[in-house]
């Protein structure tokens, strides 16, 4: 692995994005905008939006990060780039790192957006620091990036890494805690939300909501969120395939 072609190609990611500006909308500004969208619909609530609304604050970059990473990299293979650039001198972790840098960086500027929305504008009351919830959504981006670099390998056309998103995101959507607390579901369906990294995500955000200092809890949901994302981008490289079969 080589850091130098590891910065080339988030450079090369990073100028065929800025000429996609639905895939910039959709990663900037849709979080933005589903968070203001939540605010008022909850306007006679602002209780409600409080619970909530830290939780979503992660959920939304996981899923946007999600769908434009899927399809950005199976684009890449698909069109034969992906064959090209692996001919020469760039190994799959040189590859797999400059496209989680790229959109690391997007994430980055993602969830400084919507986590300054949320606490400055729309008026998110919380405990805790506003820099530990930028912390969490950034490594929740991060974890949808790599995600999506995971399944994009197990596409054949874009529409099938679309329908990755009800295989791997909705479940954890449902069992994450975000609609019931997980303590009060069945035994089994718990011991699966234990297992899946979008419920550490939201039990970080509300252990920033709640807090006013940085608990061990917090520490650990932070870590494992972290973990698994570096796990993912691992099992990504090992996957990666140069071309649609």
């Amino acid at each position: 692995m080589s850091p130098a072609r590891t910065l080339a190609t988030a450079a090369r990611v990073l100028r065929q994005l800025r000429h996609d500006p639905r895939s910039i909308a959709l990663m900037l500004l849709v979080p933005c905008v589903m968070l203001f969208l939540l605010r008022y619909v909850f306007d006679g609530s602002p209780g409600t939006f409080d619970n909530i609304g830290a939780s979503l604050l992660g959920i939304f970059p996981l899923i946007t990060m999600f769908l434009v990473t899927s399809i950005a990299t199976l684009r890449e293979r698909t069109s034969g780039t992906l064959e090209r650039l692996l001919a020469m001198p760039l190994g799959k972790s040189d590859l797999i790192a400059g496209y989680a840098l790229a959109f690391g960086l997007l994430a980055v500027v993602q969830s400084t957006l919507a986590t300054g929305l949320a606490v400055w504008f729309l008026g998110l009351d919380v405990i805790g620091s506003p820099w530990l919830l930028l912390l969490v959504a950034l490594l929740d981006a991060l974890l949808g990036t790599a995600l999506g670099l995971f399944v994009s390998a197990f596409a054949a056309s874009e529409f099938q890494a679309v329908q990755f998103m009800p295989a791997v995101i909705f479940p954890q959507l449902l069992l994450c805690g975000l609609f019931t607390p997980r303590d009060h579901m069945a035994p089994t369906l718990e011991a699966i939300s234990d297992v899946l990294p979008m419920s550490y995500a939201v039990d970080g955000m509300n252990q920033v909501l709640r807090h006013p200092d940085i608990t061990g809890d917090f520490v650990r949901d932070a870590l494992v969120v972290a973990g698994c994302a570096l796990l993912v981008l691992g099992l990504g490289a090992a996957t990666l395939r140069r071309r649609t079969a």
